[in-house]
């Protein structure tokens, strides 16, 4: 590692922290620019600019992970690349070629480098890529140029203490609307989730779970992260749903579950009055990878499923191959996993 960076690896939370370099590329005139690092971690923009007053702008989280070899890898950023596309499609942004995309969170990492936590630490490198409407725009219509951005910030484990099962209440709000931009990462989204998630909270609960915006019978979300099931006879269970934000997380657990431990997938509806067909469940992201469940409030009734302290035999051994896949101790899948230097 090159300078020392006064950083408490132990003592990392999911916050904010100025690094050395980002990376930032502008759109205009039909093409993007070559892209570079900045020192600047402050953005001057146009008062019209499309992101301040409809919304035009789309976001990603992934990690970069030091293994125990000292060597450093981002996990799946062509996925994180895709997502990014199929965001921008659906609020008509430009895309970004999958090659800058990586490219960009590469640089980033290699000049951030000796804000990469050391192995053992449980703290990753989160980079937040994000893409902004700017320019001088007063009608609702894209924005005439747009900005790519990605920066990093050094973040600790989710579970301080290890993992632990936390329980959730059902919101009464919708996170989406059917065919609306729940399978797009939208910052509007997660706006709409402010008030319920702070509601959930005042009643005691980790975050709120969204049903399904048509029928409010299904489970579609999980506050900000995909929900699974763990069913009786050992089958990984994970909504569909046209509005779900497609967790590359949930589909790396999805492929663990079948290739790595064997079991029986799907993807189909789970019916909120039916959770009893569940042994264990979980939440998934790429913040705390899986969130154990420890109950689900429905209508008044607290749900328990494995423990409302312990976590699940099933739901473990998914979290350790996962992060070990992650930080290098596991042999990943082909192309899963992409080398810094």
């Amino acid at each position: 590692m090159g300078k020392a960076v006064n950083v408490d690896w132990s003592k990392l939370g999911f916050g904010y922290m100025k690094t050395d370099f980002r990376y930032v590329s502008m759109w205009k005139d039909g093409q993007w620019d070559e892209g570079k690092l900045v020192e600047d971690n402050r953005l001057t923009l146009s008062e019209a600019s499309t992101a301040l007053h409809y919304g035009q702008q789309c976001f990603e989280g992934l990690k970069a992970y030091r293994r125990k070899d000292g060597q450093i890898q981002l996990f799946r950023p062509d996925q994180n690349a895709k997502r990014m596309n199929s965001s921008c499609r659906r609020i008509l942004m430009p895309e970004i070629p999958e090659e800058k995309f990586v490219d960009a969170c590469i640089q980033v990492v290699k000049a951030n480098e000796d804000y990469v936590p050391p192995y053992g630490t449980g703290a990753t490198l989160y980079l937040r890529p994000f893409m902004i409407g700017v320019g001088d725009n007063l009608g609702v219509k894209p924005a005439p140029e747009y900005l790519f951005c990605v920066f990093c910030v050094p973040v600790g484990p989710y579970f301080k203490g290890g993992l632990a099962p936390v329980n959730f209440t059902v919101a009464e709000y919708d996170r989406a609307a059917p065919y609306g931009t729940g399978a797009a990462k939208v910052g509007g989204n997660y706006a709409g989730s402010l008030l319920p998630h702070e509601l959930a909270v005042k009643k005691g609960f980790a975050d709120c779970i969204y049903l399904d915006p048509a029928t409010h019978r299904k489970i579609e979300e999980v506050g900000a992260a995909n929900f699974f099931g763990i069913t009786r006879d050992d089958k990984f269970v994970t909504p569909k749903s046209p509005s779900i934000l497609p967790s590359i997380t949930k589909y790396s657990l999805m492929h663990i579950a079948k290739e790595y431990l064997g079991m029986e997938v799907e993807e189909r509806d789970v019916f909120i009055d039916r959770l009893d067909e569940f042994k264990e469940a979980g939440a998934c992201g790429t913040a705390a990878v899986i969130t154990p469940i420890g109950g689900i409030e429905y209508k008044g009734n607290l749900h328990i499923f494995y423990s409302e302290t312990e976590v699940g035999p099933v739901t473990r051994k998914l979290y350790d191959t996962l992060c070990g896949i992650q930080f290098g101790d596991v042999e990943a899948p082909e192309g899963w996993t992409v080398k810094v230097k």
